[in-house]
């Protein structure tokens, strides 16, 4: 399956649920207590995140997309922490307060990167279920799919009412379920259990095929669109009437940490149909991005770079050919990671160790280096009659497999300055006897803040020395 990143910034997304807070407390620990046998932590460090569905719209806003909150919390400090950290991040947040009653917080106890211990704050809510809906129902105008983010504390109280609100309206219902009653997700879009979960509604699954039969029953029952089971180490399953079952292996290196997943799991398939992909890319996606965030302690989010530069290793075109769109996105990714982008040109016909000594010289002057080739029309013109010897795909392709290499792209006119002004490098590189001050581009460059460098080939070694060598020959 060929992925590619949608445009999250036209994908508004409505999540409703349950709001929390999740604080930590980070500190050494050096010794163990007097008073009891357990450590003693030095607090040094506190830090709040936006948890349950607080986490689902950060994780939306992360990948650059509108997002919408709806929750209820108390009429206290950690609500507007809550607030605070939401909006700062672009999250709407339209919260139905209640007096007397906690926000939700759990409150982490960490040292040295380890969980020693967690303290849950919650009282039941008693939630306004018609004020609830009337929030949701001004908001569905605005958005293109929502999310029902439940944790059984209380927010959710009327399912089918919300769920009925946005089929009016034609807005897709995600759900993240919990508890054994999936009756209460009747007539959504999709729901997103984890295999325990899924297992504590339709019982055991001894094997993938009875875990898909169980799983296309219950979308029967339910009246669901799709369903999509999350299994930790094997990865998800996404089931559809009338569909072949899509099985998609866990993409994660390195399981650090597996808060949150699930929220990164819907919020980035949410955002992903908001923008229009079909459930397969929108899963794959998820899919992606859920390998990402369980390599990230604690509750954590999946920014648009990091899942495009995924996107990119997967498939394959992390290094190598692009089209100019795509290397203004790759260099958008590269700069998020606070890598340094080196940029020459030329026309490259013939690649000789001249070449491959100045690129390597240039590429060690950052972290990323791009070559920017004349297509064949501009040699010409450059060169006269009878060049290029190679035409722009061939010397495109020897390009980019050199080492020192990462992008190739290539040009039409005869200068890389529209390029120049649309890439903005860190540094532009040019080879053979020019001062500074007469490298094609270097204006455009330094007005960015980039610096101009002038290397020198190796030696009696150029392309059209060894084309007079070669016509001498013959």
């Amino acid at each position: 399956m060929k992925l590619n990143m949608p445009r999250f910034d036209a994908a508004p997304v409505l999540v409703v649920g349950d709001v929390m807070l999740d604080r930590y407390w980070h500190g050494p620990t050096r010794r163990i207590s007097p008073e009891a046998p357990v450590p003693v932590v030095k607090v040094e460090q506190i830090e709040d995140r936006p948890g349950g569905a607080g986490n689902v719209a950060l994780n939306i806003a992360a990948l650059g997309a509108p997002a919408w909150l709806v929750g209820v919390t108390g009429r206290d400090e950690a609500a507007e922490s809550l607030r605070q950290r939401l909006e700062a991040a672009g999250v709407f947040c339209a919260f139905q307060q209640q007096e007397g009653v906690p926000t939700i917080t759990k409150l982490r106890v960490m040292s040295r990167h380890q969980q020693l211990l967690r303290m849950d704050f919650e009282e039941p809510f008693i939630t306004d279920g018609e004020a609830l809906a009337a929030d949701v129902a001004g908001l569905l105008e605005r958005v293109r799919v929502m999310i029902l983010s439940d944790y059984g504390k209380g927010a959710l109280v009327n399912h089918q009412q919300l769920i009925a609100l946005a089929r009016e309206r034609g807005v897709p219902v995600l759900a993240d379920p919990k508890g054994a009653d999936f009756s209460i997700y009747r007539g959504a879009s999709l729901i997103t259990p984890n295999l325990a979960e899924f297992e504590a509604v339709v019982g055991h699954c001894a094997s993938e095929q009875e875990l898909v039969e169980k799983g296309l029953a219950l979308i029967a029952e339910l009246d669901l669109g799709a369903l999509l089971v999350t299994r930790s180490e094997h990865g998800m399953t996404l089931l559809r009437r009338n569909e072949a079952p899509l099985h998609l292996p866990a993409r994660a290196r390195e399981v650090f940490d597996v808060t949150g997943a699930g929220d990164t799991v819907i919020s980035t398939l949410a955002t992903a149909l908001a923008a229009g992909e079909d459930y397969p890319q929108a899963v794959a996606l998820a899919n992606l991005a859920a390998g990402i965030v369980v390599g990230k302690l604690g509750t954590a989010t999946v920014s648009a770079p990091e899942l495009r530069r995924v996107v990119q290793r997967d498939q394959g075109s992390e290094r190598g050919v692009l089209s100019v769109e795509q290397l203004q996105q790759a260099v958008e990714d590269a700069r998020a990671h606070g890598e340094r982008i080196v940029f020459t040109n030329g026309c490259f016909d013939i690649i000789h160790a001249g070449h491959v000594g100045y690129l390597e010289e240039a590429r060690s002057l950052g972290d990323r280096l791009i070559v920017a080739i004349n297509d064949d029309a501009s040699v010409t013109r450059l060169k006269g009659p009878g060049r290029p010897i190679n035409s722009v795909d061939r010397r495109m392709t020897v390009l980019a497999g050199l080492g020192a290499v990462d992008w190739v792209v290539s040009f039409a006119e005869d200068t890389p300055e529209s390029l120049l002004e649309k890439i903005r490098p860190d540094v532009l590189v040019k080879g053979g006897d020019y001062s500074v001050d007469q490298v094609v581009g270097a204006p455009i460059v330094r007005a960015h803040g980039g610096e101009v460098a002038v290397l020198n080939f190796v030696e009696s070694c150029s392309t059209t020395a060894i084309v007079e060598q070669i016509r001498n020959r013959d």
